[in-house]
């Protein structure tokens, strides 16, 4: 469990000083995903092959939930410790380079040219990206866990903020519960299609 808080904990973006509450949206935007394809093509057309795999994440890819009006966007490269095959090509669409992590998954960030875009920077097979995608598809199909999220985000965002990462770190029980929900509901649809094929 200490793992997965760590995990949790990680923050999408900088310590940034706020001062101030979390901007929820009141209500999900259905625009966000044509914003994040909009930055999906953009990315495609400067680096074409080099894209293994590019991933709506963070809650304006679940349909239904508040969220900051921001899109996290994950981009999953060879090695994304070789910034000299992405970052450059990146740089002349507009992104810059924000944060690099290399204790932690090579993670790189980079934000949008005219959207507000957390572009994050993994390689393949990082399990990072995994627990990404899982939290997000339980999300979207979980009404129960979507609004126990909600409620969660909408109770701390009314708080005052110094940092980005205090707001982040106090969602991070929450967010280990749902993933051990979804994780332990992922177990259980493998062993039954493993036992329906015996």
């Amino acid at each position: 469990m200490a793992e997965g808080k760590k995990l949790v904990a990680r923050c999408k973006v900088k310590a940034t000083h706020t001062g101030k509450g979390i901007g929820l949206t009141p209500e999900y935007d259905p625009g966000w995903p044509q914003l994040f394809d909009r930055e999906a093509a953009r990315i495609q057309s400067v680096l074409g092959h080099r894209i293994l795999a590019i991933e709506h994440v963070g809650s304006t890819s679940v349909p239904g939930l508040a969220a900051k009006p921001k899109i996290d966007i994950v981009l999953v490269v060879a090695n994304s410790a070789d910034e000299a095959a992405y970052v450059p090509a990146l740089e002349a669409a507009g992104y810059v380079l924000k944060t690099r992590e290399p204790d932690w998954y090579e993670h790189r960030m980079l934000k949008g040219p005219d959207t507000d875009v957390n572009l994050h920077v993994f390689s393949q097979g990082c399990t990072e990206i995994e627990r990404m995608l899982l939290f997000r598809n339980w999300l979207r199909g979980n009404p129960e866990d979507r609004r126990l999220y909600e409620q969660t985000k909408r109770n701390l965002a009314q708080r005052s903020w110094k940092y980005m990462q205090n707001y982040a770190d106090a969602k991070s029980d929450v967010v280990v519960e749902i993933l051990a929900r979804a994780q332990k509901a992922v177990k259980l649809d493998h062993n039954e299609t493993i036992n329906s094929k015996v």
